[in-house]
């Protein structure tokens, strides 16, 4: 199951437009949050990029791909109170520190602490 889910959450990352994927990480963490798992300190960039007005750096948009695949992984059980919580808060796995923060820099680690965090929950 849990390998199925990932399969999917994975090919809607790598297939779906760069603003559709904005789109969905500011439905579900806001724009202030997208832009912190972005790694930009401008919030309106995330809005244009939702928009299709802009497209990020590819850097950038790495780290929504990323960001969305384990969003998508962890929608499948959780809320988006929780996805939001579970993004901004000290995470065990990676050593009391926040997914968010992590993303663009070790997303295996961040996608592994999401695994956890459902293994935990079933």
């Amino acid at each position: 199951m849990m390998e199925t889910l990932e399969r999917t959450a994975h090919a809607r990352a790598t297939r779906l437009e760069i603003s559709a994927i904005v789109q969905s990480l500011q439905e579900a963490l806001g724009q202030r949050l997208t832009a912190v798992v972005a790694g930009v300190v401008d919030a309106k960039a995330v809005g244009k990029w939702a928009k299709g007005a802009r497209e990020p750096h590819p850097d950038t948009e790495a780290r929504l791909r990323n960001a969305f695949q384990v969003a998508q992984l962890l929608l499948e059980r959780e809320s988006p109170e929780t996805l939001r919580a579970w993004f901004i808060g000290m995470n065990p796995e990676l050593d009391d520190r926040a997914p968010a923060l992590l993303i663009g820099q070790e997303p295996q680690r961040v996608l592994l602490a999401a695994r956890a965090f459902l293994a935990g929950d079933a």
